[in-house]
């Protein structure tokens, strides 16, 4: 029986159904190109698909990789060319290496606490051949030492002996909290971050001198000279200024002291930022003195605390010169910051100024000494220091007797 439905009209199906093209003027995709909704008319849409077309993907993946190993070498080698070398991160895990040392049998040894002065100038090797002990380095660059004399007041497994770094601008300024988050990472440090920072120390940081954040990529994009945006303020970056071991014993890079390049250029990063104006809590002298009168009660309490249980103190003054030691003498002046925190506290102190031994040493960038002066400064101060500490304990000795 002839069909109801004419040719014509099954033509007319067949081209709707086609999207309305004959077949000879349709477009036929090659096997290796996704298939689209216009290519199924009609029809309910699966998942895309997506063929991935044969290619010699281990070569591709060995060409990657050469690629990769090339670009990596020649970052290292740069950074070589520059003056670096492999060396310790002075990152947040190492610094918790150090501080879990109190509380896994070593908390009655000596610990050095302050911001970077403490951290390039005293070295440890240094003290040790004067005093026997090698003391647990916890300074933090630009960092006051009052977080850190605040967690050992409040750690009992503390019982050694404590010598703090009393820079002014640091400690009583109160401008200085660059690092202060160390404690509480410490405190809360996760197996991951642990195990994070020991796969760096053993794997990385001993062998490749570009793993340092001074050379990372983002951070030499950042300090190019872009012109500057209205509105927003130029930030001058610090460089590179040390070089640090497992220990965190640490020095003035070479390059400060010996490249007259960079000499110049961490001189001109100091001058920048000591012509910033000041921060609006201490922009008054009378700010500034309440800002010292709080520092030097916290200090106090902390100390309390800690010779409750028989830990000694003794504060340390290190050297500064050019307009860093201006800018100190000016903003903190030494009878209203020194002498008053020593006055306060009953801790014995030594200061620069008062010793020659203590004098006459390099500072390339005027606040750091250099690493063979900074040798010859923890020989001269090692001995001050313990003497200090066996006055303090023969005086404790003779209170107990009365």
């Amino acid at each position: 029986m002839p069909s109801s439905i004419s040719n014509s009209e099954r033509a007319g199906f067949a081209m709707a159904s086609d999207g309305g093209i004959p077949a000879e003027e349709r477009f036929e995709r090659p096997g290796f190109v996704r298939l689209t909704a216009s290519d199924r008319p009609g029809v309910a849409q699966p998942v895309p698909e997506r063929d991935i077309p044969s290619q010699p993907w281990g070569r591709i993946l060995l060409g990657a990789l050469v690629l990769f190993v090339l670009l990596m070498a020649a970052w290292e080698w740069h950074w070589r060319a520059f003056g670096a070398a492999p060396g310790y991160r002075n990152s947040d895990g190492a610094w918790a290496d150090q501080r879990r040392r109190i509380d896994t049998g070593e908390g009655g040894k000596t610990v050095l606490i302050g911001s970077s002065r403490m951290l390039f100038d005293v070295q440890l090797p240094e003290w040790e051949r004067a005093t026997g002990e090698r003391p647990i380095q916890l300074s933090l660059e630009g960092t006051s030492p009052l977080p850190v004399l605040e967690d050992l007041a409040d750690d009992p497994d503390f019982t050694g002996r404590l010598v703090v770094d009393t820079t002014p601008t640091s400690l009583f300024l109160g401008q200085s909290g660059r690092r202060a988050s160390v404690v509480p990472y410490y405190h809360g440090q996760s197996p991951s971050q642990r195990s994070g920072h020991w796969l760096s120390q053993r794997f990385l940081e001993p062998w490749f001198a570009f793993y340092d954040p001074d050379f990372a990529l983002p951070v030499v994009v950042r300090r190019q000279a872009w012109p500057d945006r209205p509105g927003l303020p130029r930030r001058i970056l610090v460089r590179k200024l040390s070089v640090q071991e497992i220990d965190r014993n640490t020095y003035l890079w070479h390059k400060v002291s010996d490249d007259p390049g960079y000499h110049a250029l961490t001189r001109r990063i100091w001058q920048v930022q000591l012509g910033l104006p000041l921060q609006p809590m201490v922009d008054t002298e009378a700010k500034r003195r309440k800002l010292r009168e709080e520092t030097i009660g916290r200090v106090a309490g902390a100390v309390a605390k800690l010779r409750a249980r028989g830990v000694q103190v003794v504060f340390v003054r290190p050297p500064s010169s050019g307009p860093w030691q201006a800018q100190e003498q000016r903003l903190t002046p030494r009878k209203e910051s020194w002498e008053a925190l020593l006055q306060r506290t009953g801790v014995p102190g030594v200061h620069f100024e008062d010793y020659p031994q203590l004098q006459g040493y390099t500072l390339p960038e005027w606040s750091h000494l250099d690493a063979v002066d900074a040798k010859r400064f923890t020989t001269a101060l090692a001995p001050l220091i313990e003497r200090e500490f066996l006055r303090e304990e023969a005086a404790r000795q003779q209170a107990a007797m009365r």
